[in-house]
């Protein structure tokens, strides 16, 4: 069995604002983690972080592009584990949606087994205080 982790989030921007946030390798590095990412469907990118070994995560997510429909939705694998072994094989979508006072964007992240408790919870926490970053920047940018 596995679990996913999904919030919706509101942001009083248009979505064009919002994807910057997701698709531009500085500006996902400010809210999530450095990265070598490009808008391109199949390319390989990394996340890359201080090791966390009480989550068997050594530090480096390894992703895949897998879609990317501009302003409206992207997706990519996302890999990490330990000492050579994957604990985690995952996907990430994110999905706009234009709204009369911004967008809304939806998170999912899927493919936590039982074995990933403890970094589901971790994750978990970690978007929602990720993702209000995005709001914060977008704020600070438009000051």
């Amino acid at each position: 069995m596995t679990k996913s982790i999904q919030h919706t989030f509101h942001y009083s921007h248009a979505p064009e604002v919002v994807w910057e946030y997701l698709t531009k390798s500085e500006l996902i590095a400010q809210w999530l983690m450095p990265n070598d990412f490009k808008p391109i469907a199949g390319h390989d990118f990394q996340f890359k972080t201080k090791p966390l070994p009480q989550f068997e995560f050594d530090g480096i997510a390894y992703c895949k592009v897998l879609e990317i429909e501009p302003f409206k939705k992207l997706s990519y694998s996302w890999k990490g584990g330990i000492d050579g072994k994957t604990t985690l094989d995952s996907i990430v979508v994110w999905t706009l949606t234009p709204t009369a006072t911004g967008t809304e964007l939806h998170l999912e992240h899927s493919g936590y087994v039982d074995s990933n408790t403890a970094i589901y919870a971790a994750m978990n926490a970690g978007w929602l205080k990720n993702i209000k970053k995005i709001a914060d920047l977008i704020i600070a940018e438009k000051i």
